[in-house]
């Protein structure tokens, strides 16, 4: 089978008419149309190569070679449903388990990081017996109508904050209310949690669950203040809650020097349910859910079995296994301090060259550059992001933003990521944004003579007598446009 069936136009006339208008494309103002892929570089229908800066899901890299022989020989073995007794689903749980802290060492697979979630939930009230959950500004836990609910990024566009959803400050030391100039950020934020507790329980109200991502994706690449995470962990115990940690965006070595991103906050904290999933199967749907054996015997308990078609079947857990082989095998967790720690220091560079870019954070893999219309306001630079989107689109290079102004952009890429491929990110970058200081001037002068021109416009079409001066603005914006392509 030829790998394109359709055109490129017509394959985007059949998505707008067949698929879901919310189910929105990357570029959709020109999508690219991807055919195949291969470590981290992907590949257009005309055999033009992309570098994927964003696709975390291919943890171990696209359609790694000894991640598909691990499926096509499972799956021309056995492809069972996961109530029938087999090896690869306890081989499975005991490596996962030899990565995390000994209390974590009971498991169940599913299909998707929502699914992890909304089990964590239901695992939380059942141990708990209590309702409440406490989020983080800006959170996103999934897709399931329980997850829109915990997640303010989402329900503050659909139906709103539920009474049991109590949402607490971000802990963003760059935006936030503790910035990096405070003594303790650490303490300062944990405190605003604790004191969404205390109000709750004023509302005769119990707290479940403190949900939070390990590093906060879509609320910018946040990294925690030190010591947030064991203080909040110890408000929310005394509170009779559980703390659940949402690693599906950061686990599996993303950071470089731990397994999970929750583990850089110290050896004495350790969450009471850990949620993976999205890098876990390198694009296959595979997630899980590890917690504590109490916690597990309290969801027992209920006296409803719990069962999953899917999760866990021998498929899966094959390529489960086979992705923490190549981890493992080629060093990803050391590139990915390699190369992260060498792009971290590029993109400082560019920090102290070019005033748009305001902050750079991250660890491993992990990172955000956040673009502001200058320093001290720190006031997003969103269309500047988006502008540099677009750019690095056109030099074939595959990157996003995240954040509440979407005026980060983020590096996760596939754990393959080279040292060439950051330099060769940093130099556009570095040339894209030194070409903005003048473009962003002619912008600013085409702003005005639009909104001129359009105000003749108006007087015409009203009292035709503008027509000659029209003309004349008109030459003006052509000589404006075309120093733009110029830059």
């Amino acid at each position: 089978m030829a790998l394109e069936v359709f055109h490129k136009d017509e394959t985007l006339q059949m998505r707008r008419k067949l698929i879901g208008q919310s189910c929105r494309l990357f570029f959709s103002h020109d999508p690219v149309k991807i055919m195949r892929a291969r470590g981290q570089y992907l590949y257009d229908e005309n055999g033009m190569q992309y570098l994927d800066c964003i696709s975390n899901v291919q943890h171990v890299g696209h359609c790694h070679p000894s991640i598909t022989q691990a499926a096509a020989a499972q799956m021309d073995l056995l492809y069972s449903n996961t109530r029938f007794l087999h090896d690869n689903i306890v081989l499975y749980a005991n490596r996962l388990a030899a990565t995390l802290p000994k209390k974590l060492c009971v498991f169940y697979f599913v299909n998707s990081g929502s699914e992890a979630n909304d089990l964590a939930l239901r695992l939380a009230r059942q141990y708990t017996r209590h309702q409440d959950v406490i989020v983080l500004d800006y959170a996103y836990h999934g897709h399931l109508t329980s997850l829109i609910d915990i997640s303010p990024y989402k329900f503050r566009k659909l139906e709103g904050q539920k009474e049991w959803v109590h949402v607490a400050p971000l802990p963003d030391t760059y935006h936030g209310i503790y910035r990096e100039d405070h003594l303790d950020p650490g303490q300062a934020y944990a405190d605003t949690v604790k004191s969404l507790i205390e109000e709750a329980h004023k509302k005769g109200r119990k707290i479940s669950s403190f949900f939070a991502e390990s590093l906060p994706s879509v609320g910018g690449q946040i990294i925690f203040p030190t010591g947030y995470c064991k203080r909040v962990a110890e408000s929310v115990h005394e509170a009779g809650g559980v703390y659940v940690a949402d690693e599906i965006q950061t686990g599996f070595g993303r950071v470089g020097s731990h397994f999970w991103a929750f583990q850089l906050q110290g050896e004495d904290f350790c969450p009471d349910i850990v949620t993976v999933g999205k890098p876990m199967g390198n694009g296959h749907p595979i997630a899980c859910v590890a917690t504590t054996e109490e916690i597990a015997d309290a969801f027992t308990a209920n006296g409803v079995e719990y069962f999953n078609t899917f999760g866990g079947n021998p498929v899966s857990c094959a390529i489960g296994l086979a992705v923490l082989d190549v981890i493992e095998k080629e060093d990803l967790r050391g590139n990915a301090v390699r190369v992260g720690g060498h792009l971290i220091q590029l993109l400082l560079q560019l920090q102290t060259k070019h005033p748009l870019v305001g902050d750079v954070r991250g660890v491993g893999l992990f990172i955000g550059m956040e673009l502001v219309k200058d320093r001290v306001s720190r006031k997003p630079a969103t269309e500047e992001a988006a502008h540099l989107v677009r750019r690095l689109k056109e030099e074939r290079i595959v990157i996003s933003t995240d954040g509440p102004w979407d005026s980060v952009i983020k590096f996760k890429p596939p754990m393959c990521f080279s040292i060439e491929d950051a330099e060769r990110v940093s130099t556009c970058i570095d040339q894209i944004l030194g070409a903005c200081l003048h473009s962003g001037l002619l912008l600013s002068q085409l702003d005005h003579q639009s909104l001129k021109l359009s105000t003749m416009i108006h007087l015409y079409i009203h009292y035709d007598e503008t027509f000659p001066e029209i003309v004349h603005q008109l030459l003006f914006l052509t000589s404006l446009l075309g120093e733009m392509f110029l830059v």
